[in-house]
């Protein structure tokens, strides 16, 4: 092999090193932070939220300004939905239509009917807790960006897969 062909297979090689590099330096911005806890903030596409604020404050933040209509997942926000039409959605940090909707439903949170929760379920992230593992288990969620409406009693009344408000608005029952 000549000299030439030498230094072609190690450029190669370098940039596909680099590139295996930048793929996997892009997938740590998904994963839980240093103390291990989810980081509702890195769905959110809000660039006025103030800095050093905890995820927890920027869920509340966010609960308070779609009217508790659209709200993060918790056991306590998903019993006391109960009397309503709630609507599952299960979605991934890392997923870019994800963040799309995200966004949608924080800015038109007054389109959602005021008889409406829309409950942001994590849907299969490493820091997923078991109560939302267990709904995208009950429910058969096998990919994000899906919504599922149930009743009261917790049964699948429908289910879609992307959109955002609008979407919402056409599938509910």
């Amino acid at each position: 092999m000549n000299r030439n062909g030498v230094i072609i297979i190690v450029v190669i090689i370098i940039m596909a090193g680099g590139g295996i590099f930048l793929l996997s330096s892009s997938d740590r911005s998904a994963t839980p932070d240093q103390n291990g806890s989810k980081n509702s903030a890195s769905i959110s596409t809000q660039s006025d939220a103030p800095t050093g604020e905890s995820a927890q404050s920027l869920t509340d933040d966010r609960d308070e300004k779609a009217g508790s209509r659209y709200v993060e997942y918790s056991k306590t926000a998903f019993d006391q939905a109960a009397n309503t039409r709630r609507v599952m959605y299960f979605y991934a940090t890392w997923c870019p239509s994800c963040k799309a909707a995200n966004a949608d439903f924080l800015s038109n949170s007054e389109m959602i009917p005021e008889d409406v929760i829309v409950i942001r379920t994590n849907y299969n992230d490493s820091d997923t807790d078991q109560n939302e593992k267990d709904l995208a288990r009950k429910y058969g969620i096998t990919y994000q960006h899906t919504f599922v409406q149930i009743d009261g009693q917790g049964n699948e009344v429908t289910t879609w897969n992307g959109g955002e408000v609008e979407e919402l608005l056409t599938n509910l029952k």
